[in-house]
């Protein structure tokens, strides 16, 4: 009997995990019956971890403890705009760590975002190894499609930290593509549109005879349903500032209690044309008696809300398009990937942006999780080792040169694998070694870019300037992951390097996270947890 293999969607919001059983994919559900799980890790007292919907319900009661949405953490700079927009938002403390790393500080120690990452792959892995009964230790796990070198990166890192054998790391469209079209015969030009919670990513495919191949991707690894619940809650922050004369923000247990609701409010309007808020006991007034606060948003309210925020989606519709030199009516199909693009106002948006009604198939929860299943049977199968996806990296791969400018190695959407080679001289006499700052973006300045790291080449002779050739080679791989190596074109000399995230975790590091992960007990039995209070 082959070893079992898993496909994960790890999500900002939620995550699912999947595998195929007598070649059926399936969504695994814990032992509730739950399928879809909040990414969301809760730290109790006494070293007790929860993880997923039993964790989520703790943001209220205990959020200096419990986080969430740390997708959009990993792989970043602290002092990058990503992370200020968090940190204050957030209501667990962000640090900053070694390297301008970004540490999460839960009870006075520090943890890395793969290792919070970690522990949901870890759930991710118990509930399929509880389901199939027997230890599963390779999987598939996805990314968006426009996360860079250092996402990526930080996400195999998780894997590993979390007990996984990562096969391969594969964008989110490209597995919602391959759970509608593969075995289906289909042949056609796709566009997936993949509005997360965290992150939104378009990809257009050509699919035919089970190939699956990326014409061209785009994509913003900040926007997604948060930002909904985000306009929601700024509405509410300023109708208690303007009922009540008090401000929010300055309360995290307040604060919490209107983002939980404005998140109700919007899966609420998924299905309805107004929703009623009302929260007991919001807070306490000056004469010790309890506030209750209600309000109404209707559809139209939101509408108003959310408008620019799906704007900014189309606007990378029309990159990828534009990049794929495509146009609309050269798309025969749309699939709505995540749980956002259940609301109406969604599909509404993306009906009238390509002028065809999406494909609603498959559940747009449990669709990129059943495409990580199927890539991941296909890699473990002799008889479906055949490539059938070919994938493109979505970033330029950049070089920085003189004057705080880029030169471009790779460009943004060729297909991977890839390698490309640039030679190199010395520049000055008896240098003895090279340094080359790789970066990933698509500004031709360096500031503008997002530096993946540098790279280091020495042990070749010493001689004047110019005297010297050094061969280098660029090569991004099926997970869209850069490798770099160099070579002294003279004597043959070679050394070669993975580019890792300066802010990153170092091999020792992830070997010590995997250490503690594996001492690690996320807790089960929901009948022992500690009664929730708001």
């Amino acid at each position: 009997m082959r070893e079992p293999v898993i496909g994960i969607d790890l999500g900002t919001s939620y995550s699912c995990v999947a595998t195929v059983i007598d070649g059926v994919p399936t969504v695994i559900p814990n032992e509730w019956g739950e399928k879809i799980h909040a990414s969301v890790v809760s730290f109790l007292e006494n070293d007790r971890i929860i993880v997923g919907n039993e964790a989520k319900k703790r943001i209220i009661s205990n959020p200096e403890n419990t986080v969430y949405s740390a997708k959009r953490l990993i792989g970043r700079y602290y002092f990058s705009e990503e992370v200020k927009k968090a940190r204050a938002l957030c209501s667990y403390k962000i640090v900053e760590g070694p390297n301008s790393s970004v540490r999460i500080l839960i009870n006075g120690r520090q943890y890395s975002v793969p290792e919070i990452s970690a522990l949901v792959l870890k759930e991710m892995k118990t509930i399929a190894e509880n389901f199939l009964g027997t230890k599963v230790k390779k999987a598939v796990i996805t990314v968006p499609a426009f996360f860079n070198d250092n996402q990526r990166h930080s996400t195999k890192d998780a894997g590993k930290i979390a007990g996984l054998e990562v096969l391969r790391v594969i964008n989110e469209p490209t597995a919602a593509a391959l759970a509608y079209g593969f075995g289906k015969g289909i042949s056609q030009k796709v566009a997936v549109y993949d509005l997360g919670g965290g992150t939104f990513d378009v990809s257009i495919l050509d699919i035919g005879n089970d190939m699956f191949e990326v014409i061209s991707t785009a994509g913003d690894t900040y926007l997604g349903g948060d930002d909904m619940d985000i306009k929601i809650l700024e509405h509410l922050i300023s109708l208690v500032k303007s009922q009540y004369g008090i401000n929010p923000e300055e309360d995290k247990h307040i604060l919490q209690r209107l983002r939980d609701n404005a998140e109700k409010a919007k899966i609420g309007l998924s299905s309805q044309d107004r929703v009623d808020i009302n929260i007991k006991n919001l807070f306490t007034g000056p004469d010790s008696k309890p506030r209750d606060f209600h309000t109404v948003i209707t559809s139209d309210q939101f509408r108003e809300m959310v408008t620019p925020i799906l704007q900014r989606t189309f606007k990378v519709c029309d990159e990828a398009l534009q990049s794929g030199r495509l146009t609309i009516g050269d798309i025969q199909g749309v699939i709505l990937v995540g749980g956002p693009t259940r609301l109406p106002i969604v599909r509404d948006y993306v009906r009238y942006y390509f002028q065809k009604e999406p494909l609603y198939g498959i559940n747009p929860d449990e669709v990129v999780a059943i495409g990580a299943a199927i890539q991941a049977d296909s890699l473990l199968d002799e008889k479906k080792k055949s490539t059938f996806l070919l994938d493109v990296t979505p970033l330029t791969l950049r070089i920085a040169t003189v004057g705080g400018f880029t030169e471009p190695i790779i460009p943004r959407n060729s297909p991977l694998p890839i390698e490309r080679k640039r030679k190199f001289t010395t520049s000055r006499d008896n240098q003895d070694r090279v340094r080359i700052r790789v970066l990933q973006g698509e500004s031709n300045r360096a500031d503008e870019c997002e530096l993946l790291g540098e790279f280091e080449f020495s042990g070749f002779k010493i001689a004047p300037r110019g005297a010297v050739t050094i061969e280098v080679s660029f090569d991004i791989d099926n997970d869209g992951i850069v490798n770099v190596s160099a070579k002294d074109v003279e004597t043959g000399t070679e050394q070669s390097t993975t580019i890792y995230l300066n802010a990153g975790l170092s091999a020792e590091e992830v070997a010590m996270s995997q250490d503690m992960a594996e001492e690690v007990v996320i807790e089960r039995d929901r009948s022992n947890l500690p009664e929730i209070k708001e």
